[in-house]
């Protein structure tokens, strides 16, 4: 059975229109979204109201939000995290998070690498299959290099992939592929893009050139999935750029 998978960084939903334009049109199975507002006032701008749209206007039949932190910085107190969507049963789903807990936190550029930041393991149904779908946001960094709060990130990453089938773990890293924390994640699964992309980053929403040097977002499938089809869509919908990829189940 052939899956499409798709990851991206909706970047705190401020091109939310973009967005389901585009999900619309890519129609994947497994959709997993990092930066994701779940406010639930109805009042509030689109974009902090981001999961509850995308489950409303795209019919998703199994969705999920994982909240990372409470967002004290937007127009009132929301709650933002992960989210998956799915065309497939979800059947459990636990929240990790790797060294800052829940919490209240403000977003500006000096409190980024304080953000809490988490991996969403959910176990779906498909068929007679259980398929293990991890999320990850990553933890940031002034630099795009390994050091002891990243490489324990990758020693928590490996601790719940092992040994593991049928998996697919993918979202925004925070960091690139050539460093020894994706080095650890790629001793047990394959990398789908591997050093192909130059960047995950959408350049017309960055002002800093050295961002186009950069590819963060990754996806990486256990081994006895195979990959029929990859490709990176470059389209306007957040700073991010979208991964799709469709696995042989």
């Amino acid at each position: 059975m052939k899956i499409k998978f798709l990851t991206l960084n909706i970047w705190r939903g401020k091109l939310i229109k973009n967005v389901l334009a585009f999900l619309r049109k890519e129609d994947a199975d497994i959709v997993v979204l990092q930066e994701v507002f779940n406010g639930l006032n109805q009042k509030l701008n689109p974009q902090y109201r981001a999961f509850s749209i995308v489950k409303r206007e795209l019919g998703y039949p199994h969705s999920l939000f994982a909240p990372a932190f409470l967002d004290i910085s937007a127009d009132s107190q929301v709650e933002n995290g992960n989210a998956i969507f799915s065309k497939f049963p979800i059947n459990t789903h636990r929240i990790h998070f790797f060294d800052v807990p829940y919490g209240t936190y403000i977003d500006a550029p000096g409190n980024y690498e304080r953000c809490p930041r988490i991996l969403v393991h959910a176990q779906l149904q498909v068929e007679t299959r259980r398929l293990n779908v991890f999320n990850i946001h990553g933890i940031y960094g002034l630099s795009g290099e390994d050091n002891q709060r990243r490489l324990a990130m990758s020693k928590t990453i490996v601790s719940l992939i092992k040994n593991k089938e049928n998996v697919i773990l993918a979202g925004d890293f925070n960091l690139p592929p050539q460093t020894e924390t994706i080095r650890n994640i790629e001793k047990h699964l394959t990398s789908v893009f591997g050093d192909t992309l130059i960047t995950t980053f959408n350049m017309k929403r960055k002002e800093n050139p050295d961002y186009g040097k950069v590819a963060v977002d990754m996806i990486f499938v256990s081994k006895n999935l195979k990959i029929v089809r990859r490709f990176s869509p470059q389209v306007d919908v957040s700073d991010h750029l979208p991964l799709v990829c469709v696995v042989e189940v």
